[in-house]
């Protein structure tokens, strides 16, 4: 039995959701989402809640009982509230600008890297060694999120590069620890 599965997904008084069989669409003042799902559920909506129920009791149908109501839970936040990650740079001469929407980063190459802003997502920089990426899906927040760290992952002997805010990164002692 999937737990979460069996929570209804609550919609707040300022989003609209539309049901098309097995399609979803959730319309919120941050913008819109689109999502199609699996055959193996039923997607209701009763009032102000979503529900999400098996169609058979097989193990597949199980799973995604929980995987689609936390994807349209995941779409409804997004579109009222938006999601946010946070990026940190350490490195001396390590830094991050805005050169218009794309991100403008210094990381100790001999050539400025500079990504490209994908449709839906905002970049802010407060301060050149932080990051925020700001969308309306998860999913994309953090695929790009992971894009912008992979540039220059954190090294474990000094710990510098791109590294999450909070993320803790295990350390080593190079040789000195013979």
């Amino acid at each position: 039995m999937s737990r979460i599965g069996k929570k209804p997904v609550t919609v707040p008084a300022k989003v609209t959701v539309t049901i098309d069989g097995n399609n979803v669409s959730v319309k919120g003042p941050k913008g819109e989402l689109d999502r199609s799902f699996s055959e193996l559920v039923t997607i209701k909506q009763e009032g102000e809640e979503i529900l999400v129920t098996r169609n058979d009791e097989s193990k597949d149908s199980n799973a995604q009982q929980g995987l689609t109501r936390t994807l349209i839970n995941n779409m409804v936040i997004g579109v009222s509230e938006g999601f946010e990650k946070k990026l940190e740079l350490t490195g001396v001469g390590y830094r991050a600008a805005l050169k218009g929407k794309d991100l403008n980063l210094s990381l100790g190459y001999s050539h400025p890297v500079i990504y490209a802003c994908p449709e839906n997502i905002i970049f802010e920089v407060p301060d050149n060694t932080h990051i925020t990426v700001k969308g309306i899906s998860k999913e994309q927040v953090g695929q790009v999120a992971a894009e912008v760290r992979s540039k220059r992952p954190p090294e474990p002997y000094k710990g510098k590069g791109i590294h999450y805010e909070g993320e803790h990164i295990r350390r080593k002692l190079g040789k000195a620890a013979k």
